[in-house]
């Protein structure tokens, strides 16, 4: 009786699925919910549900169809003003541009990277900043940026003074050590 709240729950097993390596098969499962949950006519969440979609086609190299949902994602932002997955959709772009391995791609990573930051910024979202930060930094880390790399991650890690145990947290201190 309840279709809303069965689509969100597809779509958020369907992320699960695809952090634990079964990709395909949840995006599938998104897929399924977002269309459920669009029937009903309901729009609220739609970016962060279509982010989970980009990050699962991220992990099976689905570079298109990621971009793709990213492009529809951020023309919602700027349709409704729901900004609050705004940092992480360009940090994700970022990371689907990566995978292209194309030098004009990398510049245009980076620039989401740098985009996800400052919007992370402007919300006080120190996490998704770290996250946007991370990405930053291993690029420049591939790009021979060390120093600029860890100035940039040791800024935003050392802000934090709990939750040392997040996965977050532990791969920003991982990457510090392996730029120092």
């Amino acid at each position: 009786g309840f279709p809303f709240y069965l689509a969100v729950g597809n779509i958020w097993r369907g992320s699960a699925l695809a952090e634990q390596g079964q990709a395909a098969e949840g995006i599938a499962q998104i897929r399924q919910g977002l269309a459920v949950a669009r029937a009903t006519g309901a729009k609220a969440y739609e970016t962060g549900y279509l982010s989970l979609l980009a990050e699962a086609c991220e992990k099976v190299r689905q570079v298109e169809e990621g971009l793709t949902v990213l492009a529809e994602a951020l023309d919602i932002v700027r349709q409704t003003g729901e900004h609050y997955v705004e940092a992480r959709l360009h940090r994700v772009k970022g990371q689907l541009l990566l995978q292209l391995g194309t030098p004009s791609s990398a510049s245009e990573a980076e620039a989401c990277f740098h985009k996800a930051i400052d919007v992370a910024r402007q919300q006080s979202a120190k996490s998704s900043e770290l996250q946007a930060a991370v990405s930053l930094a291993r690029l420049w880390q591939q790009q021979g940026k060390k120093d600029e790399a860890r100035q940039m991650l040791t800024e935003i890690y050392s802000w934090f003074t709990e939750g040392f145990d997040t996965a977050d947290l532990k791969e920003a201190k991982t990457l510090l050590a392996e730029l120092a």
